[in-house]
């Protein structure tokens, strides 16, 4: 999955220490991130080093996100104008390009970035008294100057939830969102809602289904939509007829495991629950 980055050291740990030339600059602009072409199929950060003069990011600007095996990883603002990008090494990438960046340790690093980036701009005020917000001295925290309010990064628990029956897997297809390939039920924890009950309200709500036995998987960092997703696998309890919520979804069947394609995606839950109920590991 896209947090798997092997040997690699991601450190999360919150720093007041300022940018050095060799750091590397996130920069985000328009939901694109900055990356550097290393090789016919990798990408790499850029540092501040890398840019030229003319267009470097302010460095005594830049505000610490994290740091990879042992390198800063600083939001760099302004962001430099795209036009004047070196050569065509230099690319913004979207953030769905970024499921198909390798190695693994950059697509983390840029999208878990621009989940911080996003949740800065988005509490640049204090939503108690409207006073403009400042960076904690002591924790990755906005604090409100005037009231004391304090602001912590935005992560929304969720679940990912593979149903089973015997030998068949129920698929489904989102009906209003880019990604068009086979999904699993998710959705949302709601207020005062455990995970088990979320996982058989949300089933229940998009394919009208009834789940017993649910069985704990793991959990994945999901930045592209500042999630923490749990996974659970779960038995039909009942009937077997699907009834779609045609909001959600577009699609939702019963699939035999030897009938399920390869998954060729890596990077998400959804695609190794799959993968494993396929293998006959589930």
């Amino acid at each position: 999955m896209i947090q798997d980055i092997g040997q690699h050291i991601f450190d999360r740990e919150y720093s007041l220490r300022p940018a050095t030339a060799e750091d590397y600059a996130l920069c985000y602009v328009g939901g694109k991130v900055l990356l550097r072409r290393t090789g016919e199929h990798t990408w790499g950060l850029p540092r501040f080093a890398d840019f030229p003069e003319a267009i470097c990011p302010d460095m005594t600007a830049a505000r610490h996100f994290f740091a990879l095996d042992g390198v800063g990883c600083y939001l760099a603002d302004p962001d430099p104008d795209e036009a004047a990008l070196p050569d065509d090494s230099w690319q913004y990438c979207t953030y769905t390009q970024l499921r198909t960046v390798r190695p693994m340790e950059v697509a983390f690093a840029a999208i878990t970035g621009a989940q911080l980036d996003r949740w800065y701009k988005s509490r640049a005020y204090c939503g108690k008294c409207g006073a403009k917000n400042e960076p904690s001295q002591i924790e990755r925290a906005l604090v409100c100057p005037v009231c004391g309010q304090l602001e912590y990064p935005k992560i929304s628990p969720a679940v990912i939830v593979a149903v089973t029956d015997g030998d068949r897997l129920l698929l489904t297809r989102y009906a209003d969102r880019p990604y068009r390939g086979p999904a699993l039920i998710a959705g949302f924890v709601e207020i005062g809602e455990t995970l088990e009950t979320t996982v058989h309200r949300e089933v229940l709500e998009e394919v009208g289904l009834h789940v017993k036995n649910l069985r704990y998987y793991k959990t994945q960092p999901w930045a592209f939509s500042d999630t923490l997703l749990t996974g659970f696998y779960c038995e039909l309890d009942g009937d077997a007829e699907i009834s779609l919520d045609r909001n959600e979804l577009c699609e939702g069947v019963w699939v035999r495991r030897e009938d399920l394609p390869q998954q060729e995606n890596d990077i998400s839950l959804t695609s190794e629950m799959i993968e494993r109920f396929r293998l006959g590991l589930v």
